[in-house]
């Protein structure tokens, strides 16, 4: 059993599967919101640093959901092709 697996499971449990997208959507443009923030000077680091954290959490809680070693697939996939275009300049 992975580290968090208990918790994602609790949370799945509670409020379902649903939620869970909605939350994941929630807490994104939460990110997104603090990163337009700190770039006019109007949040420090620290509050991306805590909306970075929900992100996270949620990604944990996604790849949970959706198979954590088919989206670790995707990573390195995706990071073969990123490797291929920064070779490429």
């Amino acid at each position: 059993m992975k580290k968090y697996d208990s918790i994602y499971r609790a949370t799945l449990a509670k409020w379902g599967e649903e939620a869970q997208y909605d939350q994941a959507v929630e807490e994104c443009a939460e990110l997104i919101a603090a990163l337009k923030h700190f770039k006019r000077d109007k949040v420090g680091c620290e509050q991306v640093i805590d909306e970075l954290a929900d992100v996270a959490l949620m990604v944990g809680q996604l790849s949970f959901m959706f198979g954590e070693e088919r989206v670790q697939r995707a990573i390195d996939n995706k990071l073969a092709k990123l490797q291929k275009l920064l070779e490429s300049f």
